[in-house]
């Protein structure tokens, strides 16, 4: 029998790894592998804006036409819309390329500015999916080593948060983050 990732929280770990759709999780926040265009694409941003409704893309525009785009490794919040959420923090993660233009910064900042904003909105639980591994390119296991080790810095500076949870879609990324998980 499969278990969830409440019965992991249950074991007194403020990280946590779950395989299903991150649409479904009820936390006060989700992150949204946004584009900068803040409008909706494909893979989990799409089905972010699908699944939450029209009211998560009016929020969007507002933002849109208060700051313009939202630049690589920032992050915005809006409504959750109809998804069981509270919020959808929108962040923009790197296009990889080869790691040469201070991608693990930019990605590591995406992590980091989503939990800032997640704990100056109340947010004690945050969903994060694989930001930036599918059209963007980066690979993989970089990814979640950044993730990770990024998640793990801020969880022992803050005691507001009171978990978060990795989302993964495929068994690939879940046996990869389960690994990385076991490690300190």
């Amino acid at each position: 029998m499969a278990h969830t990732w409440q019965e992991e929280i249950q074991s007194n770990s403020r990280l946590v790894l779950f395989r299903g759709d991150i649409t479904k999780v009820a936390v006060d926040a989700i992150v949204n592998a946004a584009n900068s265009s803040l409008l909706g694409g494909g893979g989990v941003d799409g089905a972010i804006h699908r699944a939450g409704g029209p009211a998560i893309l009016e929020a969007c525009q507002e933002i849109r036409a208060r700051q313009g785009f939202c630049p690589t490794g920032e992050a915005v919040i809006t409504t959750a819309g109809r998804l069981p959420a509270k919020y959808v923090i929108h962040t923009v993660g790197p296009v990889w390329q080869n790691g040469e233009m201070d991608e693990p910064e930019q990605l590591a900042n995406c992590y980091q500015n989503s939990l800032k904003l997640a704990v100056e909105n109340s947010a004690k639980t945050v969903a994060f999916p694989n930001i930036s591994t599918g059209v963007y390119g980066y690979p993989k296991d970089k990814a979640a080593q950044v993730a990770i080790k990024t998640v793990r810095k801020f969880l022992a500076e803050d005691s507001f948060l009171e978990y978060v949870v990795f989302v993964v879609f495929d068994q690939e990324n879940y046996d990869l983050y389960q690994r990385l998980l076991a490690t300190k």
